[in-house]
């Protein structure tokens, strides 16, 4: 367990996305979770150790971050179109089924999936009062739809999910990329001068570093356009992946993953932004 900074510790030994612990007066506030049933149980022994764990956070519905909530038995708050988005989903997850990427493609089979379904949701913004500490809860869709930020204003703190990658390319197969470069407009605008910015994936992160990924998603809408285009998609979406991920240093073994990662993304957002005819039919 890491200190990022007063109060609030960063959890990355276990596979998926960094879990943050919140440290209040009122006990332990959660944010996302490990995917793994073992690793869950190890983070509330962790968390346990802070204060009685109250509340567990999930930013968006991506399954590194959300399936392991199955085994949690504490509120779990969420975005409305993430619990929509999870009832919608099948009971049993088998990663191997539609892998994009991340940690979650490993997963033989699990079950008991509905389980991790939000109990506490929002539409555009909540407030939630643990003793002394505030947090507020906004509607920040880019990444996902259902993509939320978490602000702690007495503590000049905003968590802002997968907002910004810096080690590694994000999945853009949900992606609205105006609403993300709203986002990170805001950022620059309304909390980088006087707040203390927490991405999920990278931690601390700065001015410069917001303009990195806004300089990234810019580059998305041109390749979907290429794409469109194309009278090979699956081989041109490969190859512009591996374009895109010059703008990060992959770790060699890691680049493979990091590569399926971004053609399946540029794949999804180009089926679901310029359908074919025969995509059209089954819709």
């Amino acid at each position: 367990m890491r200190k990022v900074v007063s109060g609030i510790y960063q959890e990355t030994q276990y596979p998926g996305v960094p879990v943050y612990l919140l440290k209040t007066d009122a006990g332990t506030f959660i944010i996302d979770c490990p995917l793994y049933s073992e690793d869950v149980d190890a983070l509330i022994e962790r968390a346990a150790e802070l204060g009685p764990p109250r509340y567990v956070a999930l930013l968006d519905s991506q399954h590194d971050r959300v399936l392991g909530a199955r085994e949690l038995s504490l509120p779990i708050i969420a975005h409305d179109h993430v619990r929509e988005r999870m009832l919608g989903w099948s009971d049993t997850f088998k990663g191997a089924a539609n892998p994009i990427g991340g940690e979650a493609d490993s997963i033989r089979r699990i079950t008991g999936v509905k389980a991790a379904v939000p109990e506490i949701t929002f539409s555009d913004e909540m407030l939630l009062h643990l003793a002394g500490t505030l947090l507020h809860f906004i509607h920040r869709p880019g990444p996902t739809p259902g993509a939320m930020w978490i602000s702690i204003p007495d503590r000049k703190l905003v968590f802002i999910g997968d907002a910004v990658h810096l080690a590694e390319p994000p999945f853009i197969g949900e992606a609205d990329i105006d609403a993300w470069l709203e986002g990170l407009d805001d950022l620059r605008d309304r909390f980088i001068e006087d707040y203390t910015v927490i991405s999920s994936r990278d931690g601390i992160i700065d001015r410069d570093e917001i303009t990195l990924m806004a300089r990234f998603l810019r580059k998305v809408p041109v390749r979907i356009d290429r794409l469109r285009e194309s009278n090979d998609v699956e081989q041109d979406a490969e190859k512009i992946a591996e374009e895109l991920l010059s703008d990060f240093r992959i770790p060699p073994a890691q680049v493979e993953r990091m590569r399926l990662r971004l053609s399946a993304g540029l794949l999804r957002m180009k089926e679901r932004l310029y359908p074919t005819e025969k995509e059209e039919e089954t819709e």
